[in-house]
């Protein structure tokens, strides 16, 4: 009863408002908590996004802010938006355009724990409040703004809660006939704007009134295109191929691809998709792009095979550093058909401050530079990965398909700046928090990022070596790009924890397969020798990663290390080896592409009998170690019979564990006898 009395109220009022409304301008009613209000702002009245709406709107729309800080929309929250007078307000404007921002404070765990299930019934009672005061009203609802992990509550619940609340909204959005604009997604990358991990700063208020300008008006700057797009690209074969891109809502976009054209409108979001089927390698391809106003073409376009090329200064060390740089640059020159997409550091991690300039653009994830496409040749290859260019050197001569290599390889970049947020925030958010003063990133690391941004006065500067930033700034510009897989070479800025590492390498793997939406194979370079203590450890480590997370494989290197160098320049054979794994694994080829890899141990008696895979031919004169119950390791005598190893010692009567190439700069020699290296490791507590 009294619900039906309140609508009649709300009716009655909405009835008068409108008869009596002003013709003229179209009435914008931003209706929302504290961040539509511009709470924190120090100068709300010209920052506040409401404001910087009306003036990107101009003169034919009236914007008025209806924010109340700390409202809920659940009528029964500790402050319903439905019981502030602001919310009277609003009806009594008889808005036009309705837009909506509520939810926040609805993580409250005063709010969401008791009373949740009533959420969408409010959402739509406060709709249908705005649909009474004007019947021609269009409504949008928002996607809340992001809440950061350094929020108080953030992990005691706002965080599962703003995930919960995010799901309802959608789907209000989508039964309750209005539309939906994101307030997530263009902030969710950008925690600087949030000095107190709620409330978005002028800048953040700015990104929100372009967003609802976008959904007002249909404009989103016309026509376009990732910059991924451009002459000379490789587009993945035997894949459905997408186009995508931005063109103003409604407006009609067509897409020829070869001979096949197809066309579609953009969204209200501005947002398009265009699908052609499948492909054989082959090209040369002319690409063309249309609207209306606009025309943008690419030519000489592939397709073939696409791999992204990452991790941190050894997949960044350029061909011409390496030993082989005059053979990379001769063979680079019988390669047209590899193309390179280079996205290397505008600003060098090197020990020095960065200036205004850096700080501002690393800020805006401006870190990285976009390509262009160039055509592989001599000139071309001596900027970019020696370790990839003689990936896909290998891979075109027995695949015979164009290949196109992206690198975006960063030196000193650590394993969690490559990891996604929301992954880090659910899987480990200890990881986020004050990452230039916690342990979990290397010291090293924090060390060099705090002389690089020296400079800045702003407490939430951002650097690449920051969890999630090189996600952020390196794998989101991609868009999703079709690939056929994906080379990594990193480890040095995480070898300091083994165990925190082998969880992040698994989160790293996690994160960009759902990314791409499809379990891409991952090769991955193993550290090479190097006189750090640890590495032994890290190495064995990374065998077994290998050895256990789904369509990975692993590079051994550690036969071309340098003992005093952390960039050993015999690149050309890493990057064969990583090609030899995916020539064997991706694409079928009946070869050995690995040195011996343990198959089992067993005692016997005074020695070990170790058993290998990939050990045809095997040799061996130095490397192994054996000890017994006393752990205390004696070099051992190895013996090859076959596929088999028998290991003996001195002082060593009956041996329980086995460890191989266990020096941080390792002259360990087996091989099997296609020349490939065995990994470091370790077994114990052997029968």
């Amino acid at each position: 009863m009294k619900r039906l009395t309140y609508a009649v109220i709300v009716l009655l009022v909405a009835l008068t408002t409108f008869a009596n409304k002003p013709q003229g301008k179209i009435r914008v009613a931003c209706v929302g908590n504290s961040v539509t209000y511009g709470f924190r702002l120090p100068e709300r009245e010209r920052t506040a996004y409401p404001v910087v709406l009306q003036n990107m709107l101009g003169n034919h729309y009236e914007v008025r802010n209806f924010g109340h800080s700390g409202a809920t929309l659940l009528k029964r929250g500790h402050k319903p938006y439905m019981s502030q007078s602001e919310f009277s307000a609003a009806l009594d404007f008889a808005a036009d355009i309705v837009v909506i921002h509520l939810g926040l404070n609805d993580t409250d765990p005063r709010n969401w724990p008791d009373f949740k299930e009533d959420f969408i019934t409010d959402y739509r009672a406060l709709i249908d409040s705005f649909r009474c005061a004007n019947p021609k009203a269009k409504i949008w609802i928002c996607k809340m703004t992001p809440i950061f992990h350094w929020h108080p509550r953030f992990q005691s619940g706002t965080r599962d809660w703003h995930g919960q609340i995010q799901k309802r909204i959608e789907q209000v959005a989508r039964t309750a006939d209005v539309s939906l604009i994101d307030f997530y997604e263009p902030l969710h990358k950008r925690p600087d704007l949030f000095p107190d991990a709620l409330h978005p700063d002028a800048n953040g208020a700015a990104i929100l009134a372009r967003t609802v300008y976008g959904a007002i008006t249909g404009d989103y700057g016309g026509l376009q295109l990732p910059e991924l797009y451009g002459n000379g690209m490789v587009v993945q074969r035997n894949k459905e191929i997408t186009f995508h891109g931005i063109a103003d809502a409604g407006e009609r976009v067509e897409v020829k691809f070869g001979k096949e054209s197809h066309a579609v409108v953009a969204g209200g979001d501005g947002r398009w998709r265009v699908n052609f089927k499948a492909r054989e390698a082959g090209g040369p391809y002319d690409l063309a792009f249309r609207t209306k106003k606009k025309k943008i073409s690419f030519t000489d376009v592939w397709t073939g095979d696409v791999w992204l090329c990452s991790g941190q200064s050894n997949m960044e060390f350029r061909s011409s550093q390496s030993t082989t740089a005059k053979q990379d640059e001769a063979d680079a020159d019988m390669h047209p058909h590899i193309r390179l997409f280079n996205m290397p550091a505008k600003f060098r991690t090197d020990a020095v401050e960065w200036g205004d300039s850096a700080l501002k653009l690393t800020n805006e994830l401006q870190h990285l530079q976009m390509g262009p496409w160039q055509k592989c040749n001599a000139a071309s290859v001596k900027t970019f990965s020696a370790v990839a260019f003689n990936f896909g050197r290998v891979l075109s001569d027995s695949l015979h398909v164009p290949i196109g290599l992206i690198c975006n390889a960063v030196g000193g970049s650590t394993t969690e700046s490559w990891i996604d947020r929301g992954t880090l925030e659910r899987d480990y958010p200890p990881i986020l928090y004050d990452w230039l003063n916690n342990d979990h990133t290397q010291a090293w690391a924090r060390s060099r990022a705090a002389q690089n941004i020296k400079q800045s006065e702003n407490k939430f500067q951002r650097h690449p070596y920051e969890p999630c930033y090189l996600y952020e700034a390196g794998i989101l510009p991609l868009e999703k790009y079709a690939i056929k897989g994906i080379i990594w070479y990193q480890g040095e800025s995480n070898a300091h924890n083994v165990e925190l590492h082998e969880r992040l390498f698994g989160l790293l793997e996690k994160s960009w397969r759902a990314n791409w939406g499809e379990q891409l194979p991952f090769y991955f370079v193993q550290l090479s020798s190097l006189n750090r203590p640890s590495w032994p450890t890290f190495r064995n480590s990374q065998r077994l990663l290998a050895e256990r997370l789904p369509k990975t494989w692993m590079a051994v290197s550690t036969d071309v290390g340098d003992s005093l160098d952390v960039h050993p320049r015999n690149k050309r054979v890493v990057g064969e080896r990583l090609a030899m794994q995916a020539l064997n694994h991706t694409y079928g080829f009946c070869l050995t592409s690995q040195g011996p890899t343990l198959a089992d141990a067993r005692q016997s008696g005074s020695q070990l009998v170790l058993s290998f895979k990939h050990a045809d031919g095997m040799s061996v004169t130095r490397g192994f170690e054996i000890a017994g119950d006393d752990g205390l390791y004696k070099d051992a005598k190895a013996i090859v019979e076959g596929t088999r190893i028998i290991l003996s010692a001195k002082g060593v009567k009956k041996p329980v564990s086995v460890r191989y190439g266990w020096q941080p700069f390792t002259r360990a020699d087996l091989r099997n006898k296609q020349g490939l290296p065995a990994s470091t490791f370790m077994i114990e507590d052997i029968h």
